[in-house]
């Protein structure tokens, strides 16, 4: 297995490897029965020296290894296969899983096209994967993921954009840590400072990092449902980051780095520029989940990131809940 960190599942990867040329499989938990390490709809991409994504480890992933990689060498195109996760696979889930395995190639880079430029827009896709022959895919109303499998050994994909959107304000010792912390993360990070020595070479693919004179011309141009973070080198810039972003309504997050002196400081200097203090909550300051008082950059870090985390599974299943309701009034 590879040496450097693993990196999470991306379609964009598995669309780089079938235009450089690389021989690889798509493995996909389709269908879990009692215990298992993953959820359906969860996928990892093999080649013959790489693996991105996992499928929750241990035996259960060596063995969708082995399969995957046997099918690059025998030339077989599609496979579920039935694993027991039991004694004689050495792990102690209980459960069953149904993984599908596609060798991808050429063909296939009209719906790994389609679903990237789906998700860029925040719009799901349906596909549908029959046991041989060309994958289909299609718009998609839903907005919970999933995966239906049938008796026939196809299966459909309801593939639901669900990578955070994080534009991070500030290239010092907390921003480095954070983008190393972000980078093993099913996120895209817009870097932002206005020192472009600051930023490191070799940044993850899922970051991408902008020397800009006005970054608070950034905060309009986000997403809705971006993920903001400010912690520059200037109180004055964070300030005028912060009610920049007040001006959205959209956000899912919005965290300012420093103390709760920070904070009581520039709500009353936001206050007297026009800001409802109504809409203070809506700001983290400090940031992170309690209980975290190491102060060294990589802890923020990781604490930082955790409360993200805990609002994105909040907020998911928040509109799981709605759909429920909607669905079962």
């Amino acid at each position: 297995m590879q040496d450097a960190p693993l990196k999470p599942f991306r379609f964009a990867d598995a669309a780089r490897m079938v235009r450089t040329g690389v021989p690889v499989a798509m493995v996909t938990i389709v269908e879990v029965k009692g215990s298992a390490p993953r959820e359906p709809g969860i996928r990892m991409l093999v080649s013959a020296n790489d693996l991105v994504g996992t499928i929750g480890g241990g035996h259960l992933e060596w063995r969708g290894m082995d399969i995957a990689r046997d099918m690059l060498t025998t030339g077989e195109q599609r496979r579920i296969e039935r694993i027991p996760l039991g004694p004689a696979l050495g792990q102690c889930c209980g459960g069953v899983v149904q993984l599908a395995f596609e060798v991808l190639g050429t063909a296939d880079l009209a719906w790994l096209d389609a679903i990237e430029t789906a998700f860029a827009a925040g719009k799901p896709v349906q596909r549908h994967v029959p046991a041989s022959g060309p994958v289909t895919y299609s718009a998609s109303r839903a907005v919970v993921p999933g995966v239906t499998l049938e008796s026939d050994g196809t299966w459909a994909d309801t593939l639901v954009p669900d990578e955070m959107h994080v534009v991070l304000f500030g290239a010092g010792h907390v921003g480095h840590a954070l983008v190393k912390v972000l980078a093993t993360l099913p996120c895209r990070v817009h870097w932002v400072d206005e020192r472009d020595t600051l930023f490191p070479g070799g940044l993850p693919d899922n970051v991408e990092a902008e020397a800009s004179d006005t970054p608070e011309a950034v905060v309009a141009q986000a997403p809705a449902g971006s993920y903001f973070l400010v912690m520059t080198h200037s109180h004055a810039l964070d300030q005028t980051l912060c009610e920049e972003i007040f001006r959205r309504t959209d956000f899912a997050y919005f965290g300012l780095i420093g103390s709760k002196t920070k904070r009581a400081r520039f709500e009353h200097r936001m206050a007297e520029h026009g800001i409802d203090p109504a809409r203070f909550a809506e700001m983290t300051c400090p940031m992170g989940v309690p209980g975290i008082t190491d102060k060294a950059p990589a802890m923020i870090a990781v604490a930082i990131v955790a409360q993200m985390l805990q609002v994105r599974d909040q907020r998911l299943a928040a509109l799981n809940a709605s759909l429920a309701e909607a669905a079962h009034p």
